[in-house]
């Protein structure tokens, strides 16, 4: 680990001096790369700096058992166990610092949520878990901005589309994806029957124009006359933008916005993290010993998660948490969920590590 963490040092003081150079400033994509990578390594470094001071420290104190002096004995033996202490803290945490890091956990995200089975019902969950992750996302002090939203007659969404923008979204939101599961009571239920629906989660990481390059011919744009609600606005002008990428054959529409330019920029945001979800998946099923590590495959097939209203229960499928505080959970309380599943992902990479 210490040789790995003497490289880590090295390549450090190498991208502070990168960066410094001229040649570096001028290249933008070559600078982005690099802060970002000075960023990274500088948390390891700083851990790394005080991990060896608090050595040092020990080493002097240990030094001190041997003196002449009584009191100086005492002293150094009384703060002998306290700095092994911090400094098996340090370790443990440099253990996780040297973990294969997710490149895309300082990415704002794409979220999209979309009913499944369940007809009327799924739509209406689809609404509580867009509300969940609206809540969450207020306190951690996140921005949520509504891309697209197809609403159900009934209430809720067919599908739903945000960014969320902030501080390290990804790092907590790609625990996110895959199916969720809601068993309760319908309202126009009368036989007090629970059903069983269904959403599916995407959590895209916000691709940006160094991730993905895009050629202009290979996409149609067409333009159409916005529909559902929007007063006066709808349907008098073409505002609403469908975009193709011929290539692949992802469509992205968006209608939310009076400005045609702004839909058309707010449609390029989902479609160019659609190409990039689509080159990290296919980048995935070519590296499939890699995703033993990972924290369920993100999947979108996959049930993740089941909310059983009844009990007030909700069950992570995927590490067996059962946590009753439903109401909590689906005012955003997520934190429990969410650090239970990042503490898990953290065990499973050190023990392919130590593997």
């Amino acid at each position: 680990m210490f040789h790995k963490l003497d490289e880590v040092e090295e390549r450090f003081r190498e991208v502070e001096s990168l960066l410094a150079d001229p040649a570096t400033m001028a290249d933008q994509k070559r600078y982005l790369g690099l802060t970002r990578e000075h960023a990274d390594l500088a948390e390891v470094v700083r851990v790394y700096g005080e991990y060896r001071r608090v050595g040092e420290e020990l080493e002097g104190n240990r030094e001190l058992l041997r003196d002449e002096d009584a009191d100086l004995r005492e002293m150094a033996r009384a703060e002998i166990p306290d700095l092994e202490e911090r400094q098996r803290q340090l370790e443990e945490e440099l253990k996780l610092l040297l973990l294969p890091r997710d490149p895309n956990d300082d990415k704002n995200v794409i979220l999209e949520i979309r009913a499944g089975t369940g007809g009327d019902e799924a739509a209406l969950f689809a609404g509580d878990l867009f509300r969940m992750y609206s809540r969450y996302a207020e306190q951690r002090g996140w921005k949520v901005e509504l891309l697209s939203a197809s609403e159900s007659d009934a209430g809720g969404f067919k599908e739903v589309v945000a960014m969320v923008s902030g501080d390290r979204v990804f790092s907590r939101l790609k625990f996110e994806r895959g199916t969720h599961r809601v068993q309760r009571v319908p309202e126009t239920e009368t036989q007090g029957r629970i059903h069983t629906s269904a959403c599916t989660v995407a959590v895209l990481p916000e691709a940006e124009d160094v991730d993905v390059e895009i050629n202009p011919s290979d996409l149609r744009i067409d333009l159409f006359r916005a529909s559902g609600a929007g007063g006066q606005h709808v349907n008098k002008t073409e505002s609403a933008v469908r975009i193709t990428h011929i290539p692949t054959g992802i469509v992205v529409s968006c209608q939310d916005e009076k400005s045609q330019h702004k839909n058309r920029a707010r449609a390029m945001k989902v479609l160019q993290a659609r190409l990039f979800d689509q080159i990290q998946a296919e980048q995935n099923a070519r590296q499939a010993a890699d995703r033993k590590s990972q924290v369920g495959s993100g999947d979108r097939s996959e049930r993740i998660r089941t909310y059983n209203f009844p009990q007030g229960r909700c069950t992570d499928h995927r590490i067996g948490l059962t946590l009753y505080k439903l109401d909590q959970i689906m005012q955003g309380d997520l934190d429990e969920v969410i650090d239970a599943l990042l503490t898990h992902e953290q065990a499973e990479l050190l023990a392919g590590q130590e593997g």
